[in-house]
């Protein structure tokens, strides 16, 4: 994994939260949020929590008593993501490395990670520590993307950045869409210990309401703009305008409509 891929810092979290958020991730926050609040929970911890489009959703569905814990390895993330909480909420922001987790042993009985996993170095490493702060009984609840020919922007996005740099293509958008096997997955969940896992792959067609403001997240709000920027030599509106025009030529101009594809994982602590 590039050592910039995890960086999403700087003006990225905005664009990330308002352009990406409601065309690929909204959806898959209310069958995430769903799926961990079908049984009650005391303490709660989400993981590479980002700008908190799941946080906000998770809250407000679970008890007013449970005690929620937001973290991400980016502080500029979570700045944006605590603006959506008013004080005297019961959540806490902390930053945190997945793969050292700043918690005692049996901390959480719940949790939750949202199209993050696929950017931790040590998937395996991750997962031990998701079982050493879980109690008896807890359960770890994620969801990674498809491979990118099940979502195909993604396929647009990275084919039209490298089109501005052939001869040094930005790699970015091959890390959130690389581990798309649920066999992988779970071989590496095994590796850690998990033993009890239950996946389900859900496919859905996207109504993007915002083209325009899709194709500008898809340049600025994650670090592929960093990869831009550090080649240097190309104005990232035009790819943009780019990235606008290769998605309304393949997913439609007058209600662009695209597949998407994610898995998510429920694995059950003993």
């Amino acid at each position: 994994m590039s050592t910039t891929a995890a960086n999403f810092v700087g003006d990225i979290p905005h664009h990330y939260d308002t352009g990406l958020g409601p065309a690929i991730f909204y959806d898959y926050a209310d069958r995430l949020v769903e799926r961990c609040t079908a049984t009650a929970a005391a303490d709660v911890i989400e993981m590479a929590a980002g700008t908190g489009i799941v946080s906000r959703k998770l809250r407000d569905h679970l008890n007013p008593d449970a005690a929620l814990t937001v973290t991400d390895l980016n502080a500029p993330m979570l700045d944006i993501a605590q603006s959506k909480f008013s004080e005297g909420e019961k959540v806490l922001f902390r930053t945190a490395d997945a793969m050292q987790l700043p918690f005692d042993d049996d901390s959480f009985d719940l949790m939750l990670c949202q199209f993050g996993v696929m950017f931790f170095p040590d998937k395996p490493a991750s997962y031990r520590e998701a079982k050493r702060v879980l109690r008896s009984g807890g359960r770890y609840v994620f969801n990674v993307w498809s491979a990118m020919s099940e979502n195909p922007f993604s396929e647009v996005a990275h084919t039209v950045a490298a089109s501005f740099f052939p001869d040094d293509p930005p790699g970015f958008y091959k890390v959130p869409f690389h581990y798309g096997d649920p066999d992988v997955v779970r071989a590496d969940l095994a590796i850690a210990g998990w033993l009890d896992v239950e996946h389900v792959t859900t496919k859905i067609d996207k109504v993007v309401a915002d083209p325009k403001g899709f194709a500008t997240a898809l340049v600025y709000g994650n670090p592929l703009i960093e990869q831009i920027r550090e080649r240097g030599g190309v104005d990232p509106d035009e790819v943009a305008d780019a990235m606008l025009s290769a998605l309304q030529g393949q997913f439609g101009l007058d209600e662009m409509t695209m597949p998407l594809s994610a898995t998510l994982f429920d694995c059950r602590m003993p």
